[in-house]
């Protein structure tokens, strides 16, 4: 690959006295190709009628159904592993049979995913119903994330913008609809669980509706894989799995926003009722700054050095809490350190998702992107699954209240050191 053709001076200029502008969601929006407008509002869509539904799942479980505590876990887990264990087998039928077939399947499983749960009251009935609605995920996600890549890659080396603002609009999409999501899901809820299962479905329909429609049957440039072996080749390739490791800490502790920060804003509030406010900062933020943190990022760092920058300030988020600890402020202070963590998060998450999705294409091999972006979230989500457990018993173990979340603060710093020494000249432009 090229680097990207350079600004004019008249352009340069005009690039500095109003990035602002330039990179505004809507302005980026329409420089767009139709294929990466569409794709980008599919991630938007799909989070918007995934989160209307999944965030009331255990409530519903538990007291409409009447489950057991571990049966919930039991499902929800079981959905995670459907999902994101599965991405690297959708990445593989992407390679394999192109995007649009698979993103069409997808959306047909997750429609019937989502009726059948609205319907479901037998343990058997609701963990099939979970089990395709995971799947179904699998499906469409990597899909939807290779040929974005895909095609931000294409319009960098055209010399129309770095291939990092595409993919930080892209994330801003899924945010704004995992922002979304839970709100539309509260207020069907009014009525009940079943209507936002059918609601949840009925946004899927549009999008499947919209793909049957719009989704081209051949995408130029995309080269179906036919030959076998690209597993053995990608367990061989050391630094994409060095890249999914220094990910999948990144991942690990994004995950402490359901496990330790809600036990510390118990701890300081006496309930946890604020941590809606708090899930709707980072929200916010991500939907507000996201690009404007890209572009500053974009004109400084390679992907390495925003994957380090991104990794580091989560850990000082971590460090952040482990400083206060001692302290034992409670009420409004106590509630300060847990911000601070939220904010130094989500600002490192802004910096280290774009990068590494950014990276994932000068790793993979050619023809083989769906493969490699579904196993960069099967082999971190593995790395996920058990870093939680293993920090579910970090914070059960009665240790000094600042040692878990410095254990924590480690687990990121430490990834630095795993990250692939050199960013390809192409990816480094970002």
């Amino acid at each position: 690959m090229t680097d990207p053709a350079p600004l004019a001076p008249d352009r340069e200029a005009a690039r500095r006295s109003g990035a602002g502008t330039r990179d505004s969601a809507w302005r980026l929006c329409r420089e767009l190709s139709p294929l990466l407008r569409l794709l980008i509002l599919t991630q938007l869509a799909f989070n918007l009628g995934f989160y209307a539904v999944l965030p009331f799942l255990a409530g519903h479980l538990g007291g409409a159904i009447g489950m057991a505590g571990w049966l919930v876990g039991f499902v929800l887990g079981l959905r995670t592993f459907s999902q994101q264990g599965l991405f690297v087998v959708g990445g593989w039928l992407v390679d394999r049979f192109g995007v649009r077939p698979v993103v069409l399947a997808g959306c047909v499983l997750r429609i019937a995913g989502f009726v059948w749960l609205g319907y479901a009251r037998a343990p058997g009935a609701v963990i099939g119903a979970v089990l395709v609605i995971g799947f179904a995920a699998a499906l469409f996600s990597p899909a939807v994330e290779s040929e974005v890549a895909r095609q931000a890659v294409a319009r960098e080396e055209s010399g129309r913008g770095p291939r990092t603002r595409v993919l930080a609009l892209f994330s801003v999409a899924g945010q704004a609809g995992a922002f979304a999501g839970p709100l539309l899901g509260a207020l069907l809820l009014a009525v009940d669980f079943r209507t936002a299962c059918l609601a949840g479905a009925a946004v899927f329909v549009l999008v499947l509706a919209g793909h049957l429609w719009l989704m081209p049957q051949h995408i130029p440039g995309r080269v179906r894989v036919r030959e076998r072996g690209g597993a053995r080749a990608l367990l061989r390739n050391r630094r994409f799995l060095a890249l999914c490791c220094a990910y999948g800490s990144y991942l690990l502790a994004y995950n402490q926003l359901y496990l330790a920060l809600p036990e510390e804003v118990q701890r300081a509030a006496g309930s946890q009722a604020p941590l809606s406010w708090l899930f709707a900062l980072s929200s916010v933020l991500v939907v507000s700054t996201q690009l404007p943190v890209t572009r500053w990022a974009g004109d400084r760092l390679d992907p390495r050095r925003s994957m380090t920058a991104g990794l580091l300030l989560i850990a000082s988020g971590f460090a952040v809490v482990a400083a206060a600890r001692p302290a034992g402020w409670t009420g409004a202070a106590g509630l300060l350190p847990a911000t601070g963590f939220v904010i130094l998060l989500t600002v490192g998450q802004m910096l280290v998702v774009p990068a590494a999705r950014a990276w994932v294409p000068d790793l993979a091999e050619e023809g083989r992107l769906g493969l490699y972006t579904g196993a960069l979230s099967s082999v971190s989500g593995l790395i996920v699954l058990a870093g939680s457990a293993a920090t579910g018993s970090l914070l059960d173990l009665g240790l000094p209240a600042a040692v878990p979340w410095l254990v924590l603060a480690a687990v990121p710093a430490l990834a630095v050191g795993l990250l692939p020494r050199h960013a390809k000249e192409a990816g480094a432009a970002v």
